[in-house]
């Protein structure tokens, strides 16, 4: 006899595609299904409801289709209670953990439901004893010890999917053109002025502003106007490699970025020298904010984010020279630093680098909104397929994006 499970579906299911995409999971990973209740929204403003009975062949591959389903906010029926299991090892979930989404997340324990903190993709969720009772957050993998009670299987587990409306995902719901949430060929000036506002909401919130950036904001020229954008506030913490604060410290001593003369657009004699022999004079004060309190350092991104008492995360790879000395080259503690920042975050804005913003959207809960620009349109794909579909991308220069960003924000003050 097979093994089969109900599971519900509410929101705007057909709108986002959410429902087909449910059923076509079934199907990849071997299972059946049967539609039992379908009940779509009358209006623009109301929500669908569907009930799906899902059949395997054994529990397991059951298990495993209803945690892929999760992903997409359909939550079993009857959830039971949530299965936990110890860790057998350091950095070793049990073979059936459940692995996490970006959603919020809750779990049944002691005949409550109670949330899961810290949501995150590709992880697993930790539960733990406190004098209140049970407690539950997500854990990374290489921070699990042997003997931690991990929650396996997907019984006893609700995901709560993002709030929306069909306006909101499909427009009017007719055939329009650049309907996309990734164009090049969307009016530049509505983009910048919405993420303006986005930014002024999120202050007016008092929650933080996170700014994960690439070195083609120096190589671009628009290291000054990142440099304004921290001075009044609207940058609070930076995620970044070695090569954004190598070059934009190169900048501020030599003048040139990778050996160009930012005012010329030329290569320099022995500008090639600059950004090692920058990195060199960082090291030798210890740090980049020795540096500035030295009055070695005295001008760009990395010298006003120290000035301004800004938080920042540069986490390195194989590929850096140097590095500085603030970069995290172990990137397990990487990670465990960018983690640690994200509370308070309320918007994140990814500007000119593919891996440290797909690291980024891995480690961020799906509520946070974020706008990646890139002059490639991969790259804000990618963030997108890597699981961040709540992303907004803005094709374009990021200089350009930056200049007209701080003209945005300053207007309105005016």
């Amino acid at each position: 006899m097979r093994d089969s499970e109900m599971v519900e579906l509410r929101g705007h299911i057909f709108d986002t595609g959410v429902f087909p995409r449910v059923l076509g999971d079934v199907i990849e990973y071997g299972g059946d299904y049967r539609i039992e209740r379908l009940e779509p929204g009358r209006g623009p403003a109301d929500e669908s409801v569907a009930r799906v009975v899902i059949t395997a062949d054994d529990a397991e591959q059951l298990s495993r289709i209803l945690m892929r389903l999760q992903t997409h906010g359909a939550n079993l029926v009857t959830p039971g209670s949530a299965v936990l299991r110890p860790a057998p090892m350091d950095g070793v979930f049990p073979d059936d953990f459940y692995s996490t989404t970006n959603l919020d997340t809750q779990i049944y324990v002691d005949d409550r439901w109670i949330e899961v903190a810290n949501s995150e993709m590709d992880c697993g969720i930790i539960v733990t004893e406190t004098p209140q009772g049970f407690a539950a957050r997500t854990i990374a993998m290489s921070d699990v010890s042997a003997g931690d009670s991990i929650v396996c299987g997907a019984s006893g587990i609700r995901v709560i999917p993002l709030p929306g409306t069909a306006e909101a995902t499909r427009g009017s719901g007719q055939f329009e053109f650049m309907s996309s949430q990734v164009s090049s060929e969307k009016p530049q000036t509505l983009l910048v002025r919405q993420v303006a506002d986005q930014i002024r909401q999120t202050k007016a919130a008092g929650e933080k502003i996170l700014w994960v950036a690439g070195p083609g904001v120096v190589h671009t020229g628009a290291a000054p106007a990142m440099v304004k954008l921290v001075e009044q506030d609207y940058v609070d913490i930076l995620f970044a490699g070695n090569a954004i604060a190598s070059h934009d410290i190169e900048a501020a001593l030599y003048g040139t970025s990778l050996g160009v003369d930012l005012s010329k657009g030329r290569g320099v004699p022995h500008g090639h020298e600059h950004h090692i022999r920058a990195i060199n004079k960082i090291r030798g004060c210890g740090s980049i904010a020795a540096a500035v309190e030295k009055g070695v350092l005295r001008g760009g991104i990395m010298h006003a984010l120290v000035s301004r008492g800004k938080s920042f995360v540069l986490v390195g790879s194989a590929r850096d020279d140097g590095p500085l000395p603030d970069v995290y080259t172990d990137v397990i503690e990487g990670q465990r630093a960018m983690r640690a920042a994200l509370p308070g975050v309320g918007f994140v804005i990814m500007v000119a680098t593919m891996l440290h913003s797909i690291a980024t959207g891995n480690i961020l809960p799906a509520r946070i909104p974020l706008v990646c620009v890139d002059i490639t349109a991969a790259t804000v794909t990618k963030l997108a397929d890597r699981g961040s579909m709540h992303a907004t991308g803005i094709v374009t220069d990021v200089g350009l994006f930056l200049e007209q960003l701080v003209t945005e924000l300053a207007d309105h003050q005016r």
